[in-house]
């Protein structure tokens, strides 16, 4: 039972309160370029979970049981963006096969994921963490839940500033940005809440 409360723990901490949009500000290019419309902000958080899943799930044990016993730790970088490139590739194959309106609505987008520090930073930080296999996918899982969720809301906030009259030096990026940071400020009470969660 404790490992199911840690694993949920892990979760709920990566989506909420570690949220690396909003709180750690990794994968911002996204996060903005692609949450003006609502299929694409959910098309995009989803390409991002499966990413996060699979670059952990292959890194991992990559990390474990080639790297770290061959001495290699300092290749930790490289190997893993070759590994996210590569899921990169085959989600977009499989996009451009399966549901090519999607592919083609997140254009440059989707290769961008390979660049995607968010992604990159969930497999390194797994590591750094010291989290199990089970642990890491928990962790992985949690933070694609925590951007799609981050650009599904914020996608939501910037279809109400299209319908609102913004003055004219705040239109554009700027007002943009200020709902951003007001989204960021709004997930930082969650910080108590997931301490508390099985108190």
């Amino acid at each position: 039972m404790d490992g199911f409360k840690n694993i949920i723990m892990i979760i709920m901490s990566s989506v909420l309160v570690n949220n690396y949009v909003l709180s750690r500000f990794l994968g911002i290019c996204p996060f903005l370029g692609v949450s003006k419309k609502l299929n694409q902000a959910a098309g995009m958080g989803v390409a991002v979970i499966f990413v996060m899943l699979m670059a952990t799930a292959v890194t991992w044990p990559i990390q474990i049981y080639v790297l770290d016993r061959a001495g290699l730790g300092y290749m930790q970088t490289i190997v893993f963006i070759l590994v996210i490139a590569a899921l990169v590739q085959f989600t977009e194959i499989t996009l451009k096969k399966f549901l090519p309106a999607l592919h083609k609505s997140l254009g440059v987008y989707l290769p961008l994921i390979t660049t995607n520090c968010a992604v990159l930073g969930v497999t390194i930080n797994n590591m750094t963490d010291g989290y199990g296999f089970f642990e890491s996918m928990a962790s992985s899982l949690g933070c694609g839940l925590g951007f799609m969720l981050a650009m599904v809301l914020f996608s939501g906030i910037r279809s109400k500033i299209q319908e609102s009259e913004i003055p004219t030096p705040f239109r554009g990026l700027p007002v943009t940005l200020i709902a951003a940071s007001f989204v960021s400020l709004a997930f930082f009470g969650f910080a108590g809440v997931v301490d508390h969660l099985f108190a």
